[in-house]
């Protein structure tokens, strides 16, 4: 048996998220102490690797639960279909790595917006609905198609977002201010291109700061100290 401390260190959810997914019936430990303590056994820790899967893949909570209550819910087969999603979702990731490298070589418009492409993972998210259910857990991912001009014009509205961050740099990072544009460039950033996470998010906001290509590009929109600013923000509005 673990305290829920321990589940909490070995697993890196907080305390609070667990006692929550307590309350809402997703994750319960497997008894408590005379003095009212959650232990957590081996199933329960199981049943957590389970739901960190399925939160890495975007899933709603809501939509945990009913899955993983599910009289059809295989334990097997939902992870062997997680392996899969996450395959397709690190070639994803991969791809878009290699664009944003491609920015800093040749620059945008000799690049191929081929990366943004989630054919291959829309297909199989339609077969996974099929098998699971009505679930809209896989809507994240999105496949857009663009011209030319729509790519072109993208990118300057993009460059916009990092010259309305200059504008604010001299401020705090944890002003609301900053932090609405935090909340803006992420949201950009899932409209548009793929979606972005407050993982994915803390990522890039180190990437701005710590690349010195990344930072040219950014400090040329927005001015001296731009990258430098939005990474900050970037990390208050991540809890960093």
């Amino acid at each position: 048996m673990m305290t829920v401390k321990q589940v909490s260190d070995i697993s890196g959810v907080s305390i609070r998220t667990l006692r929550y997914y307590d309350r809402i019936g997703l994750l319960s430990p497997a008894e408590h102490t005379e003095a009212g303590y959650r232990l957590y056994d081996d199933a329960a820790l199981e049943r957590l690797q389970q739901i960190l899967l399925f939160r890495e893949l975007e899933f709603l909570l809501k939509d945990i639960i009913a899955i993983m209550e599910s009289p059809t819910y295989d334990r097997k087969q939902a992870l062997a279909q997680q392996i899969e999603l996450l395959e397709l979702k690190r070639q994803h990731l991969d791809d878009l790595i290699a664009f944003a490298r491609g920015i800093k070589m040749i620059g945008v418009r000799a690049v191929d917006f081929s990366a943004f492409d989630t054919s291959k993972i829309d297909e199989y998210t339609k077969r996974a609905k099929e098998k699971w259910g009505n679930t809209k857990a896989y809507e994240e991912f999105s496949h857009k198609k663009r011209t030319s001009e729509e790519n072109e014009r993208l990118m300057e509205d993009f460059a916009q977002l990092f010259a309305e961050f200059g504008e604010l740099k001299g401020s705090s990072p944890e002003s609301s201010e900053a932090q609405a544009m935090v909340k803006k460039l992420q949201g950009f950033i899932t409209e548009h291109f793929y979606t972005c996470t407050d993982e994915i998010l803390s990522g890039l906001g180190k990437m701005y700061a710590a690349d010195s290509e990344f930072r040219e590009h950014i400090n040329s929109a927005g001015g001296k100290g731009t990258a430098e600013f939005a990474a900050k923000a970037i990390a208050v509005y991540c809890g960093e």
